[in-house]
């Protein structure tokens, strides 16, 4: 047995180990049933920090102990490495971003490796990499030829002052440049789209079905946004009702229809195309100048219900006629109104919607109540339900009749039509970057728009780049990049010099890291089918909308196209979302520059001790703070397991007839196997550290006794304790078995099971509660039932003395845990 717990020499010597021997390396034919676990990618910025150690610590537990459990397990790691951090270091140092990316992807991996993390690093993809650029532009072409990526004006943020577009995070609070300081323009570029709406619904029927967490599922939900109303049109007319001579009509989503006759005023979005063409003269200077306001406003301040409403928007001069009143209403623009949701319009009916009473009192503007108050409202808006007033052929009806009479109505008239409306918008993937997958088109004077040959790929950005203060991408300014020849004809044409959004890459990258070897496809079906969909995938609930979104659009539209597995409708079964890690209460980030760098701790106490203080800290999905996390108290624990498995505490074991303490001793070891089981399976894991602490304090009790320990019952005991562990400090524990079975591996055993008859209890605590307060505590048998779970409660002198002899209003039993009762 080895004198001293050398925690770096153990630590290095089975990393070296694990990788020398590939022992996560798994083939996609394994017969061992598959589980695939999968942490989100990282982007790579440098050195592990806490985030990193604690994401990659629940995933490394789960793979080391589903494989104990005979699973063949996919483990694979990869980096998000496109991105515009690394092509804001290349215009600081001159450096190109691959340079940057690489070293840093040295770096991350190193550190990873340090934590005890494992992975088939055969199966490496980075995003950057010219394979993997092949293959994402192989996939867009896919979806170009299905009609599921168009090209079409959209609005980008327009430096003046660095003549570039920005991404929203370069666009300061104030709607400055963060590198020039100028004003922000909203300007229209063609752009590059997919057409997620195509999958709207389906994205949302199939969330039900995913193991993910409600939070996350609700998320996805509102951001799809599915609404059921009408759409109509609105003739544009003078405040006399006289028609617009062009014939212009407003077309308007609602999903109250039958509100309609409160229609008072109605609402354009300030980019709307009718915006400046039917203003009258007088309002169009205000006109102009909210529009240019409103254009240097970031969307979600516009959406924001903060602020004056009565600046927030500006009569137009133009009217619009309501077809239900056959009345004019005014047409105004207002900052809230976004010409990408619905139609770019809304009727207004003030006295049943909020927002639109707060502009209406801004503006002084009507407001008709179209449904009955309840008796005694004394309120503002009302937006409950009743029978409907002021309402004309629609009066005296409920919520539901009317809202199809309104439809029914509007069909009848040929103005509109019953229709379903998202929040979710088509995928604007266009960046005007330097460091991303270039979209592989070209264009030409001829032909349009043409593909680039799947033979022609990969098309890669040139190595030669300039790049310059301002940040515009240098591939507009490459003539070797720019200029090609047309597929098609043969003639001179020009490259696409917008590159793909990087969600694009983290979109598919599960899919590849099944075949990574694969020089023909992205991945073969068989081989996808093979490991998905991902049975445990784990990241921040940050990535909650869209790169989720995202992926599973993906994964859709890949099955539907043939090229993934036709039943694969889903890429991640199961989701897990850890909470994030505080220092003084604000979340660590490079940003706020309050990481807490690894290595300190890696250094000293050791990668075990780490992942057990991030285990054991409390329930891996809440935040934590870290002045709470416990190295210290980790680490001697780990101290305190070296010396028991050692044989350094207690006396020696001795050969005997089985004692009662050597029988409470195996009964315990058979509860602590169904105890840490079961927490694992519910990503309890602190609660598992917990139990395993609790059953060592127990074994050096056992082992100082006077009768001292049995031979066969400690090493059970202690055996089971290192198993147990495994996963969740896989370093000791491997030493130490190592030492105990001749070189042997722990992480080749098999999970211990519990024998169901040793590990019950004979007795268990019941908590007896009045109006929910603890009251008494009982000893009861583990099999009781409710009925006698509820005499014994009845008859404690603690509860008699709460109902002070009065018959209880309800009793809840669970035996055989709990009892309340309401007195």
């Amino acid at each position: 047995m080895a004198e001293t717990y050398d925690v770096q020499a153990i630590e290095a010597r089975w990393q070296a180990h694990w990788a020398e021997h590939h022992s996560y390396d798994v083939e996609n034919d394994d017969p061992r049933p598959h589980w695939y676990v999968l942490c989100m990618y990282p982007y790579p910025s440098g050195s592990a920090h806490m985030g990193h150690v604690r994401n990659y610590t629940f995933g490394d537990l789960i793979v080391r102990y589903r494989t104990m459990q005979g699973y063949a397990v996919l483990s694979p790691m990869g980096f998000d490495s496109f991105g515009l951090p690394a092509e804001n270091a290349a215009i600081k140092t001159g450096r190109h971003p691959r340079e940057f990316t690489d070293e840093r992807i040295e770096m991350l991996r190193s550190s990873i490796t340090r934590i005890g993390s494992v992975y088939d690093w055969r199966r490496q993809v980075t995003s950057h990499d010219p394979t993997y650029i092949k293959f994402t532009q192989w996939i867009f072409l896919k979806l170009y030829e299905a009609g599921l990526a168009y090209r079409k004006e959209a609005p980008v943020n327009w430096c003046p002052g660095c003549q570039t577009v920005l991404a929203n995070e370069q666009v300061l609070g104030d709607g400055t440049c963060e590198r020039s300081g100028d004003v922000v323009e909203k300007r229209n570029l063609e752009q590059w789209f997919f057409k997620i709406t195509d999958y709207a619904q389906q994205l949302l029927d199939d969330i039900d079905a995913l193991d993910w967490p409600e939070r996350v599922k609700t998320m996805q939900r509102n951001w799809i946004g599915r609404s059921e109303g009408a759409e109509f049109d609105m003739a544009i007319c003078d405040a006399e009702g006289v028609d617009h001579p062009d014939g212009h009509t407003l077309r308007v989503f609602t999903t109250r229809p039958d509100t309609s006759f409160g229609m008072t005023y109605a609402v354009l979005a300030p980019e709307h195309p009718l915006s400046t063409v039917i203003c009258s003269d007088g309002q169009r200077s205000a006109v102009e100048a909210f529009i240019d306001q409103a254009r240097k406003t970031a969307e979600i301040d516009r959406l924001s219900s903060e602020g004056s409403l009565d600046k927030r928007g500006v009569f137009t001069g133009a009217y619009c006629r309501n077809p239900f009143t056959g009345r004019p209403v005014p047409l105004y623009l207002a900052d809230y109104v976004l010409v990408t949701y619905g139609t770019g319009a809304i009727m207004a009916v003030p006295a049943e919607d909020q927002r639109d009473w707060d502009f209406a009192k801004a503006y002084d503007l009507p407001i008709v109540e179209t449904i009955q108050r309840p008796e005694g409202w004394d309120g503002e808006a009302y937006t409950g339900d009743g029978v409907h007033i002021n309402s004309g052929f629609l009066d005296g009806m409920g919520k539901a009749e009317s809202i199809a009479a309104a439809i029914a109505w509007l069909e009848e008239q040929g103005i509109g039509e019953g229709k379903v409306n998202y929040r979710l918008r088509d995928w604007l993937l266009s960046r005007q970057r330097f460091w991303g997958c270039p979209i592989p088109v070209v264009y030409c004077d001829g032909c349009g728009v043409v593909p680039v040959p799947v033979e022609s790929l990969p098309v890669v950005a040139p190595d030669d780049v300039e790049f310059l203060p301002t940040g515009e991408s240098p591939l507009k300014l490459h003539d070797g990049f720019l200029h090609t020849t047309c597929p098609s004809c043969g003639g001179p044409a020009r490259r696409e010099t917008d590159t793909m959004d990087t969600f694009v890459d983290s979109s598919w990258y599960f899919l590849r890291f099944c075949d990574p070897w694969n020089t023909e496809v992205p991945f073969s079906v068989d081989a996808a089918a093979s490991w998905l969909p991902v049975d445990q995938y784990i990241g921040g609930v940050e990535h909650a909308i869209l790169h989720l979104m995202y992926a599973r659009f993906f994964t859709k539209a890949l099955a539907d196209l043939g090229v993934a597995p036709k039943e694969l409708r889903e890429p991640f079964q199961r989701l897990f979302t850890q909470g994030m890690i505080r220092l003084g209460g604000d979340k660590m980030s490079k940003s706020k520059g309050n990481l807490v760098a690894p290595e300190e701790i890696l250094d000293k106490e050791g990668a075990d001790a780490l992942r057990l203080a991030h285990l054991f800290v409390g329930p891996p999905q809440d935040d934590v703070d870290w002045e709470a996390v416990g190295i210290d108290g980790c680490a001697r624990f780990l101290q305190r397991v070296w010396r028991l498995a050692t044989g350094e505490v207690g006396t020696v074991p001795i050969e005997r007839a089985a004692t009662d303490g050597d029988t409470a001793v195996r009964r315990s070891t058979h509860r602590l196997i169904q105890r840490v089981t079961d927490d694992f399976e519910r990503w309890s894991y602190n609660t598992a550290v917990a139990a395993g602490m609790e059953f060592t304090n127990e074994l050096y009790r056992y082992v100082q006794a006077d009768a001292g320990p049995e031979v066969e019952t400690l090493g059970f005991a202690v055996d089971t304790l290192l198993l147990l562990l495994a996963p969740m400090a896989p370093h000791i524990t491997a030493e130490l078995w190592a030492q105990r079975h001749a070189g042997a591996h722990v992480h080749e055993e098999r999970w211990p099971v519990a024998d169901p008859a040793l590990a019950a209890h004979d007795t268990v605590t019941m908590v007896v509660q009045v109006n929910g307060k603890v009251r008494d505590r009982l000893e009861v048998p583990a099999g009781i039932d409710e009925a006698e779970a509820e005499r014994l409660a009845l008859a404690s002198a603690s509860v008699q003395g709460q109902l002070g002899g009065a018959a209880p209003k309800k009793v809840i039993a669970r035996p055989p845990k709990l009892v309340n009762i309401v007195a």
